[in-house]
């Protein structure tokens, strides 16, 4: 479904954020993308869709080089790639259906988009992804009226009304509590999960990526450092990626704060723990 080959960014003041990144996702998986502040993670996620351009490199959608792309063909290719921001990215003026239903504005004409008039089907979906979310009968409160848990529930479901080939997740739960986290990660997995959708998530909290997440790419100074299932992730590991640190004491305490929650709010399909000490030592 998606490859990337040897992909570099490289700025003009010569700092290397990504260094020969190479990478296929080959099943509706959810790969969590881990590492450091600095590592690369958000501008592996914007290289993808060419928020950001890349240096070098190639990647590849169902057949498509999105790298190869001229502008017009990208914006069309962006239809494809929902994107879920950390700062929700909503229009805070107006409605959670207006902004939710913004989503399909690559699929419409000039004046249907201008006047907000979106096909009855288009309508209809977005009545049922807020339905999934959580958000059933907010459909008219404005967006700067909402928390910010509810405002990442628009964001996603607003990524889903495209019917993406790819969603790409970008720290979905930085400015969000414990709690309110874990629900948002739980939404996002399950819902893309039903719809056979990969996701590649980039998020510094290791203990939801562990939770939630079907595979772990770990990122250091631009570089790949891990990539496997979550049951490999070790003590070891996790200090390849991120540096010395007592990590048992650490997953101890993620275990303490998430645990039966956790465990209680995982998505059905999943059967993953956190590491425990035993399996970092």
């Amino acid at each position: 479904m998606l490859t990337l080959t040897d992909l570099t960014k490289t700025y003009p003041t010569g700092a290397a954020a990504l260094k020969g990144v190479s990478f296929e996702v080959d099943e509706p998986q959810v790969v969590a993308i881990i590492g450091p502040s600095g590592a690369g993670k958000s501008t592996l996620i914007r290289c993808i869709n060419r928020l950001v351009e890349p240096t070098s490199g190639s990647v590849i959608l169902d057949g498509t080089d999105i790298t190869a792309l001229n502008r017009g063909d990208i914006r069309k290719a962006r239809r494809r790639m929902g994107m879920i921001f950390q700062e929700y990215n909503l229009v805070e003026r107006l409605t959670v259906m207006e902004n939710v239903l913004s989503g399909r504005l690559g699929y419409v004409n000039f004046w249907q988009a201008f006047f907000r008039r979106f096909p009855a089907k288009d309508v209809s979906a977005a009545f049922k992804l807020l339905d999934r979310v959580g958000l059933a009968g907010y459909q008219d409160t404005r967006a700067d009226a909402l928390s910010g848990g509810q405002r990442q529930r628009v964001g996603i479901a607003r990524a889903l009304t495209q019917t993406p080939d790819l969603l790409l997740v970008d720290e979905p739960t930085a400015s969000l509590d414990p709690k309110t986290s874990r629900q948002i990660m739980r939404i996002l997995v399950e819902l893309a999960h039903e719809r056979n959708t990969p996701a590649l998530v980039n998020i510094h909290d290791v203990g939801l990526a562990q939770t939630y997440s079907d595979r772990i790419i770990g990122l250091r100074e631009g570089e790949i450092v891990f990539d496997g299932t979550t049951h490999q992730i070790t003590a070891q590991v996790l200090t390849d990626i991120y540096g010395e640190e007592d990590w048992s004491s650490t997953i101890r305490k993620v275990d303490e704060e998430n645990g039966d929650e956790a465990a209680k709010e995982k998505p059905k399909a999943k059967g993953k723990g956190l590491v425990r000490e035993a399996s970092a030592g």
